[in-house]
């Protein structure tokens, strides 16, 4: 398994966990909750994110120095892209459902939390989406 889909796999799991996390700090916040309530439960998912990232990456880093350090080659550099772009309309169709939604109830807070969760379910398919390229090939 090459280091960027060890990556991978590591950072799918903590953005599937983190986004669960968000999901039930969200599900207690009422819908009509002013606008620092939801910065309050969005502070601990970002800072969740980033100390598992870093924390991830320094270990990955450092069981395997030298292909940490490797540039990502044509077969890599072609499944990222791929990727990227897929993970880009899964972002996409989550924001129009969220401004459908905010168009029927009229609630920026949800729309609020549907970019969120669209962002954090976009990101998750980026990663799995990379796994199966890296595995299947481009």
């Amino acid at each position: 398994m090459s280091f960027r889909e060890k990556s991978a796999w590591a950072m799918a799991l903590i953005m599937a966990l983190n986004g669960l996390l968000f999901l039930g700090l969200a599900r207690l916040i009422p819908a009509d909750a002013p606008g620092q309530v939801q910065l309050v439960a969005f502070v601990p998912f970002v800072a969740a994110v980033i100390i598992g990232s870093i924390v991830v990456q320094v270990v990955l880093a450092i069981y395997s120095p030298r292909d940490a350090q490797r540039p990502a080659d044509e077969r890599e550099r072609a499944a990222i892209a791929v990727s990227g772009n897929w993970s880009g309309i899964v972002l996409g169709v989550g924001v129009v459902c969220g401004i459908l939604d905010y168009l029927w109830w009229g609630q920026g807070n949800r729309l609020f939390f549907f970019a969120i969760g669209s962002l954090i379910v976009a990101q998750v398919a980026e990663y799995v989406f990379q796994i199966i390229l890296f595995r299947r090939g481009v």
